[in-house]
């Protein structure tokens, strides 16, 4: 599913994500707040947060296993296999510690899940910066940008906890409109 430019939705997140970075979180990077709005777009559609899949063809939800996915050692498969996945890992770690940090603080109690011994936010900043080392040939366009989202990691998780509150504002107002409405 493409979502066009001028979608609504796209536009929502663009302009919160914008505020938040460049206010409260004091990350003043227009290719970051781009990169990561797109993000959000891009994972409305659960096909893509889950895209991630094993050599038998398992679909990978825990970051655990995604980093063993990403060996090129261990699955045998390409270096571009490993930047993929790492990208992934940084952009889901990235996704639900910023939008769902309870989720993230749960993980430990979740029992015998690998992700209940991974950090998420170590896992995404480093994920990033191994990406940020593909800096050759067709990667090195994106290369610095994924540098500086290694570097700004725990403020773009601030960035997204605080675009989650006002989502949740977002939602409450509406409701609370309908309620009047329909009173």
């Amino acid at each position: 599913m493409v979502i066009s430019e001028s979608h609504p939705l796209r536009q929502l997140f663009r302009s919160l994500v914008e505020r938040r970075f460049y206010g409260d979180a004091q990350l003043r990077d227009r290719e970051v707040a781009n990169y990561v709005s797109n993000l959000l777009v891009e994972f409305t559609d659960t096909r893509n947060l889950y895209k991630i899949r094993n050599a038998r063809g398992k679909r990978l939800e825990d970051v655990g296993e995604m980093l063993v996915a990403s060996n090129p050692l261990f699955e045998g498969r390409s270096f571009d296999y490993e930047r993929a996945v790492r990208k992934h890992i940084g952009d889901y770690t990235l996704f639900l510690a910023g939008l769902f940090p309870e989720y993230v603080a749960s993980l430990p109690r979740r029992g015998l899940r690998l992700d209940a011994f991974i950090d998420y936010v170590k896992a995404g900043k480093e994920s990033y910066h191994i990406v940020s080392t593909f800096d050759l040939f067709e990667y090195a366009q994106e290369a610095p940008l994924f540098r500086k989202l290694a570097n700004s990691f725990e403020l773009c998780v601030f960035g997204l906890n605080l675009v989650k509150r006002d989502l949740e504002e977002l939602e409450r107002s509406y409701y609370q409109g309908l309620r009047r409405i329909l009173a």
